[in-house]
């Protein structure tokens, strides 16, 4: 049982890690969008697509487009600084959580930047240069196996399924659960 259990655990936290980046990242374009005086007219958060931010009226897109995956890094980085700070317990999801962001986010943007997908292809538009692009998946997504790796071995994790109580495994699927919920809520605006 002790395995259903990890698995369930390890299901959900890729699950849950994935979903709220996405949020995080839209999150980003939002706060970019409203700052410098853009409109939003549509926010796609669904859990069955890849989330997105639509302007109506976007004066400043070059820094629109560049606040989703620095504000999708930064703030899961000061999620895990202030959890670290006051001792949480849940500082080792929250070291996982910032490490998936930095990876995912870096990955997109310098993978990106060879064929111009999503939000690359904006930045590409608005005058950024490649090798910026390619900079901050540099500096992110060795930042975030470097978080990783501090956690320790997955190998050995995974070795011992104990370490996962039923009632971890059974509260993960219920955040996920419930932070589907608040996406396809978000999502329908």
């Amino acid at each position: 049982m002790s395995r259903i259990y990890q698995s369930l655990f390890c299901f959900c936290l890729l699950l849950g890690c994935w979903l709220a980046m996405m949020g995080v990242h839209e999150l980003g374009h939002i706060l970019g969008g409203v700052l410098t005086g853009g409109s939003i007219s549509r926010v796609v958060l669904h859990p069955l697509s890849i989330s997105r931010t639509d302007l109506s009226v976007n004066p400043v897109p070059a820094l629109v487009v560049w606040t989703g995956p620095v504000l999708g890094v930064l703030l899961p980085l000061l999620f895990w600084l202030t959890g670290h700070l006051l001792r949480t317990p849940a500082v080792s999801l929250l070291q996982f959580f910032a490490g998936f962001c930095l990876i995912a986010n870096g990955a997109y943007i310098a993978g990106g930047s060879l064929d111009g997908v999503g939000d690359c292809g904006v930045m590409l538009q608005t005058g950024t240069p490649v090798w910026v692009m390619w900079g901050f998946g540099l500096l992110t997504v060795p930042t975030g196996f470097w978080l990783w790796h501090r956690l320790g071995s997955f190998r050995d994790w995974w070795r011992h399924p104990e370490r996962v109580s039923e009632q971890s495994a059974w509260f993960m699927l219920l955040a996920v659960a419930t932070l589907v919920v608040l996406l396809v809520c978000f999502s329908a605006r």
